[in-house]
């Protein structure tokens, strides 16, 4: 599915974008839960093979949730908690982005750093056809 030099090119995408902003944790991941990149800020301990699977089905049910209020699809999904919050970001139709950061980082700069790092990534796939 992605060859080596994507993969490379979409982990310095992570790292620049969303990484060194200050995001503790990135998940680059295809619907089906299986792990595509894995970056954190070296802080965070987290499980992340058993995170994207269940990442997978929470936004397979919010899909399908979509459909019965007749929506094509919500690409992007929130949760907010009092310490730590998730970004839920669909890349492609392959393709799920999560980020997860502390509550010292803003929603606004998390969705614009994870739209220009959808758009980063979405460039090396179509690149490397």
């Amino acid at each position: 599915m992605f060859n080596q030099s994507q993969l490379d090119a979409i982990d310095a995408a992570i790292h620049t974008h969303l990484i060194s902003a200050g995001l503790d944790h990135v998940i680059f991941m295809d619907m089906a839960g299986n792990t595509i990149a894995n970056h954190n800020n070296g802080k965070t301990m987290l499980d992340s093979t058993a995170f994207a699977a269940l990442a997978a089905g929470n936004f397979a049910a919010v899909d399908a949730m979509a459909k019965l209020v007749g929506e094509s699809e919500f690409s992007l999904l929130f949760h907010k908690g009092e310490k730590s919050s998730i970004h839920f970001s669909k890349v492609n139709n392959e393709t799920l982005l999560i980020t997860m950061f502390n509550k010292d980082i803003s929603l606004g700069l998390v969705r614009l750093k994870v739209a220009e790092t959808i758009q980063r990534i979405n460039s090396i796939l179509a690149s490397d056809k």
